[in-house]
């Protein structure tokens, strides 16, 4: 995509994994009209198959259409745990994992 438009290449987000939206803090302006204005999303997909979901869409100039970035974030159930991706040039790269359970088992504290 466009590397002139954002600020940081796939920043790292953390476990801020954005299934809509943009992350304008990276959005330099585009690169192609030099306007730093709003950003549409475009081509918006949703794909279910073998359990997992796969939303991407483009991140787009509102005022020149020029593609700054694909999106794509993802989600599965893996066990006892709902996964999610997140991969963008403009939103970042995050990964994050949450228990379905009411109490993780991760986060309980060891008796002994």
């Amino acid at each position: 995509m466009c590397t002139g438009c954002v600020q940081k290449q796939y920043p790292d987000r953390g476990h801020t994994c954005l299934e809509n939206g943009s992350y304008l803090m990276n959005f330099l302006g585009c690169a192609n009209c030099h306007q730093r204005d709003f950003v549409l999303i475009s081509d918006r997909t949703m794909v279910n198959e073998d359990e997992e979901e796969v939303v991407t869409y483009l991140h787009m100039c509102k005022n020149c259409d020029h593609v700054i970035a694909r999106h794509e974030y993802t989600f599965t159930v893996v066990d006892d745990y709902q996964e999610y991706t997140m991969l963008c040039m403009l939103c970042g790269k995050a990964e994050d994992s949450i228990s379905v359970l009411p109490d993780d088992p991760r986060q309980t504290a060891p008796l002994f």
